[in-house]
C-alpha cells in the first residue's frame, strides 16, 4: 500500500511539473522571455507560492530544466531521423537531421526560441551550460553527418574543398578535445565545414520562426528543402531522389 501510495504521490508531481513547464512556456509566448515567474505560475495554476517553489527553488532552476528538456528532446528526434536512414545513404541523413529540426521547431516554436534565441532577463544559466549533454550531442551528430561526406583537403568534391588553414586552436579547447575523441584523424577543417553546415540549417528556421519569412514565401517548406539538397551537394554527396 506504501508504495503504491508513493507511485501515486510521484506521478501527480510529474504531472504539476509538466504542467508547470507547459504553463512556463504559455507566458513566454504570450509576454515574452520576462513573462517566465514562478509567481505567474503559481497564479495561473491556482497553486500558492510556497508551493510551487517546493517544484523548483528559483525561477532559473526552471528555465535551466526548460532548456534541458527542450533541447534533448529536440536531439532525440534528429537522432531517431538521421538513424532510420540507412547509413550508406549520408545525403538521406542530412536531410533527415535538417527537415527534424524545422519540423520540431515548427511544432515548438517558443522552445526553438528558448534554445536558441531569446536571452530570459536576468537568467544565470550554470557554469556548465543548461544543456550541456543535449549540446554535446547534437554537436557529435552534426560532426558525424561532416565526418561521413569528408574526403580531405585536394580531393575536389564539396566537403573537402576547406581552406585547409584551420588549427585546432581555432575552435573552443572542449569542442576540439570532444571531437578529437569522437572522430580521430578528423582536421580541424571538417569542424569549420559542420559550423557552416549548422548555419544553413539553423538560419531559415530561425528566419521562419521569427516570423521574416511569413510574408515573403508561401511555401518555407520547399525555400527550405532546396537549401538543404543545395547544402548535401555541396557536401560532395548524392541528394535524395
Amino acid at each position: 500500500m506504501g508504495d503504491q501510495t508513493m507511485s501515486r504521490r510521484e506521478r501527480l508531481r510529474a504531472e504539476t511539473t509538466a504542467e508547470i513547464k507547459e504553463i512556463a512556456l504559455k507566458l513566454m509566448a504570450d509576454g515574452g522571455p520576462d513573462a517566465i515567474s514562478l509567481r505567474a505560475i503559481a497564479r495561473e495554476m491556482g497553486m500558492t507560492a510556497g508551493a510551487i517553489y517546493s517544484y523548483f527553488a528559483t525561477r532559473d532552476d526552471l528555465v535551466t530544466t526548460l532548456i534541458a528538456d527542450l533541447y534533448t528532446a529536440l536531439v532525440d528526434r534528429a537522432e531517431a531521423a538521421r538513424d532510420a536512414v540507412p547509413a550508406g545513404d549520408p545525403g538521406g541523413r542530412v536531410l533527415a537531421w535538417a527537415q527534424t529540426v524545422r519540423e520540431w521547431a515548427l511544432a515548438n516554436p517558443q522552445g526553438f526560441r528558448l534554445i536558441y534565441g531569446d536571452p530570459v532577463p536576468g537568467y544565470q544559466p550554470p557554469e556548465d551550460g543548461p544543456a550541456k549533454e543535449a549540446e554535446h550531442r547534437a554537436c557529435r551528430g552534426l560532426t558525424g553527418l561532416v565526418a561521413a561526406a569528408w574526403t580531405g583537403p585536394g580531393s575536389g568534391s564539396g566537403a573537402g574543398s576547406g581552406s585547409g588553414s584551420y588549427g585546432w586552436s581555432d575552435f573552443d579547447p572542449g569542442l576540439a578535445a570532444d571531437i578529437q575523441a569522437g572522430f580521430p584523424g578528423l582536421p580541424p577543417d571538417a569542424v569549420a565545414l559542420t559550423l557552416r553546415v549548422w548555419g544553413r540549417m539553423h538560419g531559415l528556421v530561425a528566419l521562419e520562426i521569427y516570423g521574416h519569412l511569413r510574408t515573403l514565401t508561401l511555401d518555407p517548406a520547399a525555400i527550405y528543402h532546396d537549401e538543404m539538397i543545395a547544402l548535401i551537394a555541396s557536401l560532395g554527396l548524392t541528394p535524395p531522389a
